[in-house]
């Protein structure tokens, strides 16, 4: 396992996601100003269905690509990497294109049945022009993490950040204020606007790097039956995932205006955390995010290559620097959550609800962590069940809790879906390879040699 080139890809995503989240969180403040607390709730429902429609449209080819060309680079099969993209790419084609289709002409039922509010049909639909769009570039990014390109990828990122925020401003110009509904739809048609131009960019970038491998060819078996075996399961299993988890997303509101909540009550109190408090929890998570993604391909090569005992030892290194690293950013959030909570979005509510989920950062970032290590060694499918069986605790837990304990119930929902979680997926991970966090021999070795 190649430890600088880790080092180094880590260092340039954990930038680039830096400056990212920088550039997110500021305008997540002024949105919130423009829009307010309901407005950034009724976008938050419509993001919960879009993220449903977004996982057809990839349908694990973004983890399928990235595990498909670590295998031919990892066996020294160049060649066989064109190949693999050109299958990717029109694997990501038919599943893109399909999806923008039902979610465009099914849009008024989902709003009016399923979502329960009619003002978010228009959304809907501009936001489901962006799904090919978000699947081929899925493609490229899982090519440019697992040849070592993450730097092209994270730079073209930057740039529809700041392309995305540029365009949703202009286009709120143009919706009233206080009208909810053309307020989200321009926040919708700015991000859709910004994944068409993010994937020109990316898709520029990648014919210019592989036109430096020239036309080489390598025999590589069994190319579209390994895609699909490692694609189509683990789409079958995110369906399941993101689908409980868009119900549960949307029995929130619901829950809450059962519970005695007014309807912008209810968009306001999902906003808050969902859009205001989570984004600040996930900020510094960036460098344990670009450990995630760019620990798979290293695995993986690892893996196919037999080198068992580097592995234990990678994989033990990376939890031990990760919990250290949850646990101070943890405190630091607890200590500062009021003031955060005041400077940011001028909200005690904000700065309260901070302070409570502070205390489950370390078991977030672990998990992060933890996910990434079992699809780095083939083991996506048991982190799959593990979220399936997540999300379906919470779809019980938010339909039976929510109307009689409100927001506080919401709260030991969420507790309760990330311990139980990181539970399996970190006993799933000790069965497949050693574990060694706390090295208690290796420090009776060193004292008995002192």
């Amino acid at each position: 396992m190649n430890r600088k080139k880790l080092m180094r890809d880590t260092v340039l995503l954990t930038g680039s996601s830096l400056v990212m989240r920088c550039i997110a969180l500021v305008f997540q403040m002024w949105l919130v100003s423009r829009i307010g607390a309901a407005g950034v709730g009724l976008y938050g429902l419509v993001g919960s269905v879009g993220f449903l429609a977004a996982t057809v449209a990839i349908s694990g080819i973004r983890f399928a690509s990235t595990r498909l060309i670590s295998e031919e680079l990892g066996l020294k099969r160049d060649g066989g990497v064109g190949h693999a993209m050109r299958l990717c790419m029109a694997y990501s084609v038919f599943f893109g294109v399909s999806s923008a289709l039902v979610l465009y002409l099914c849009a008024e039922p989902i709003g009016f049945l399923w979502v329960g509010d009619a003002r978010t049909v228009m959304s809907l639909r501009i936001l489901s022009l962006s799904l090919p769009f978000i699947s081929l570039s899925s493609v490229l990014y899982g090519y440019f993490t697992a040849s070592g390109r993450i730097f092209k990828a994270a730079v073209v990122q930057v740039t529809e950040q700041l392309i995305r925020i540029g365009l949703v401003v202009a286009f709120l110009d143009f919706a009233p204020e206080g009208d909810l509904e053309k307020s989200c739809a321009a926040v919708c048609g700015g991000g859709t606007a910004a994944e068409l131009c993010s994937f020109l960019l990316m898709l520029a970038v990648y014919l210019d790097d592989r036109r430096k491998y020239g036309k080489k060819s390598s025999s590589s078996p069994r190319l579209p039956a390994r895609m699909l075996s490692i694609a189509v399961p683990l789409a079958l299993s995110a369906y399941a995932r993101s689908s409980l988890s868009t119900i549960e997303q949307l029995l929130v509101p619901r829950g809450l205006k059962k519970a005695g909540y007014s309807a912008n009550g209810a968009l306001a109190g999902y906003g808050t955390i969902q859009g205001m408090v989570f984004p600040i929890i996930f900020f510094p998570s960036c460098i344990i995010s670009a450990l995630a993604e760019l620990i798979v391909p290293e695995l993986t090569a690892a893996q196919v290559s037999g080198k068992k005992d580097e592995i234990s030892k990678a994989v033990s290194t990376l939890l031990r620097k990760s919990l250290g690293f949850s646990l101070f950013i943890g405190l630091m959030l607890f200590i500062l959550s009021e003031m955060l909570g005041g400077v940011i979005y001028k909200s005690e509510d904000a700065g309260y609800y901070l302070r409570i989920f502070s205390l489950l950062v370390p078991i977030m970032y672990m998990d992060m962590v933890t996910d990434g290590c079992l699809k780095g060694l083939g083991e996506h499918l048991w982190s799959m069940a593990f979220n399936i069986m997540d999300a379906l605790s919470g779809v019980i837990l938010v339909y039976t809790l929510l109307p009689k304990f409100a927001l506080n119930g919401y709260i030991g929902i969420i507790f309760f879906e990330e311990i139980f979680n990181f539970s399996l997926s970190i006993w799933r991970l000790s069965r497949v390879t050693e574990i060694k966090i706390f090295d208690i021999k290796e420090r009776k070795k060193c004292r008995c040699r002192q």
